[in-house]
């Protein structure tokens, strides 16, 4: 049965989630905007946005080392403040030159957040004994949701630096009102097993390649849907924004009822069809002829994807052999991988067209299908409390 302090860390972890999701909206629904307002090439775009997911894995990385000796709590206490920072100042950047380090601190703290924030719901899980990631990544889309609406909102009345910026008062309250009720360190962690603890390597690769093929296809729509629907569809600025709400709209209803479906049908079957529908949504986005059709194919994409994040969190969850949080770190970084092939995949839009770049995540999904396997884990997981199987 979860005690009040269970509930009070599970409550800061949903703010943590959704300061993320809002965080990340609001500068990427902008992609658009920031090349027209620096003119940037497809090419020139591309290797920009390899900045965010390059150093977002350092981040990761060094969100995992520093989890693993003083506690997530305290990387999210520090790096969730300055993300926020960051958009702000990509939205106010009058050039390429101040844009820079913009990217770099979101990088950098996008990755620690990602991290932390994923160990903080494992731990909530541990300590409820029941499938609960799905939620908080329910909250991280609604929240998404909500920046890409705003930006549509104001996209003709408001400058781009306001626009970025607003939100991001209520990212830093949010940041703020979170950190002291987070899981400290000794919540985190977990009583050693008896006998030798090794790496999972040969269970946790499943895993790592369904969170890479699925952030391939998480950027290539995270960077340019609205570059998409400005050139491919030739959408309006109050248009351009509805393709990444629809595909957050979609990925928030899928996950409102993801842990029910999980309990109920086990995690191999719902990872299963989500690839099966993400394959079913990139065909859509690269056969689109209207705008229309194009925004229901994003929220195809949307359904199916949805559940694989918060999957591959639970699993690498239960192989950690002592919730110091490291598998989570590793399933993590996997996330920057797919995310910088994808962002790559600018440069086969440069060369072909976007709807042959849209193609690559198609093949990619039909993948997550045959990888699905790997979500039911033999090992049974270190925690206090037993982990209930679906």
């Amino acid at each position: 049965m979860p005690t009040p302090r269970d509930r009070q860390a599970r409550i800061a972890t949903f703010v943590v989630y959704a300061v993320q999701g809002l965080s990340f909206a609001t500068l990427l629904v902008q992609v658009a905007n920031l090349q027209n307002r620096h003119g940037l090439s497809e090419g020139e775009l591309t290797l920009l946005l390899l900045i965010v997911p390059v150093l977002a894995g350092v981040g990761s990385v060094l969100a995992g080392s520093l989890a693993g000796r003083l506690g997530s709590r305290r990387v999210l206490r520090l790096a969730q403040p300055l993300v926020a920072v960051a958009v702000a100042g990509a939205g106010f950047a009058p050039n390429v030159p101040l844009l820079l380090p913009a990217l770099v601190l979101f990088g950098l703290g996008v990755g620690a957040v990602d991290a932390g924030m994923n160990m903080q719901g494992v731990a909530v899980e541990r300590r409820y004994a029941r499938p609960v990631l799905n939620g908080f990544h329910c909250l991280w889309s609604l929240a998404s949701v909500l920046g890409a609406l705003w930006v549509s909102a104001t996209a003709e009345s408001l400058p781009m630096g306001v626009i970025m910026a607003a939100p991001m008062v209520l990212a830093v309250a949010g940041s703020l009102y979170a950190g002291p009720r987070l899981c400290p360190p000794e919540e985190e962690t977990v009583p050693a097993a008896a006998g030798p603890r090794t790496f999972p390597w040969r269970a946790i690769v499943p895993l790592c390649l369904a969170m890479a093929f699925l952030y391939v296809g998480d950027a290539v729509i995270s960077n340019f849907n609205s570059v998409y629907m400005e050139d491919i569809l030739l959408a309006s600025p109050a248009v351009v924004p509805l393709a990444y709400a629809a595909y957050q709209a979609t990925t928030l209803l899928v996950r409102l009822g993801g842990d029910l479906a999980v309990r109920r049908y086990g995690p191999a079957a719902i990872v299963r069809v989500g690839g099966a529908v993400a394959t079913l949504g990139f065909a859509g986005i690269v056969l689109a002829q209207n705008q229309p059709l194009g925004i229901v194919a994003f929220g195809l994409t949307g359904i199916g994807l949805a559940v694989v994040a918060p999957q591959s969190f639970s699993a690498a969850g239960r192989l950690d052999p002592t919730g110091s949080g490291v598998t989570i770190a590793v399933v993590n970084l996997f996330n920057y991988v797919g995310f910088i092939l994808g962002a790559m995949l600018g440069l086969v839009a440069e060369l072909t067209s976007l709807r042959v770049a849209f193609a690559v995540p198609l093949v990619l999904a039909a993948g997550i299908i045959l990888l699905a396997r790997g979500f039911e884990p033999a090992a049974r997981p270190a925690s206090p409390q037993p982990y209930p199987q679906p």
